[in-house]
């Protein structure tokens, strides 16, 4: 229902995804707040035996079940999964080729943060692929999602805020769907 009534599925997250990635063979790809490593193994495969695919996550228990699901679907040579916070995460800058961040941004502490490390952790020309919340443009519909959003805790971000975000760190081709009181948003690192 958050993406609207004819908002995509879970098969056209997995397709938006990837097209926003446009992962190869040989590309390393990192999956923030991987949870079960759904999207993680799709990557896993989108890179082939050469590539390298990490999943990263805060929750133990997730991590342990994408580690069963991901030896049972035979991927474990090209997967890795980190325990993590998104803001520090552990890796060396400019090393993947693709930083997927999906369902989760609006979530963190500091998701502006998030957005620094994930930029930091592509190599030039990587691409970014982001799924996450997007404030309506209706005075009731603002006002119920603040409401929602102060009961929750999850961010609502004004419907430029990411795009804006991705351009100020030196990202070109944003891209962005919105759809329900949703956002797909998209672009490649230069230099």
């Amino acid at each position: 229902m958050m993406k609207g009534v004819l908002g995509p599925g879970m098969a056209d997250e997995h397709r938006i995804a990837r097209t926003l990635l446009a992962l190869g063979a040989g590309d390393a790809v990192l999956d923030v707040a991987c949870g079960t490593g759904n999207f993680t193994r799709g990557f896993a495969r989108a890179v082939g035996p050469e590539g390298l695919a990490v999943g990263i996550d805060v929750s133990e228990t997730m991590l342990a079940r994408a580690v069963s699901d991901t030896q049972s679907a035979g991927l474990a040579d090209r997967t890795a999964y980190v325990r993590g916070n998104a803001q520090e995460m552990p890796f060396v800058d400019g090393v993947f080729d693709g930083v997927c961040c999906f369902a989760a941004l609006h979530l963190f502490a500091d998701p502006s943060r998030a957005l620094d490390r994930m930029t930091a952790l592509l190599a030039p020309g990587g691409r970014i692929a982001i799924f996450t919340s997007v404030r309506g443009q209706s005075v009731p519909l603002r006002t119920w999602e603040s409401v929602a959003g102060a009961r929750s805790g999850m961010r609502l971000f004004e419907r430029d805020e990411v795009t804006r975000g991705l351009e100020r760190r030196g990202f070109d081709d944003v891209r962005q769907l919105v759809t329900g009181v949703t956002q797909f948003v998209g672009g490649t690192r230069t230099g």
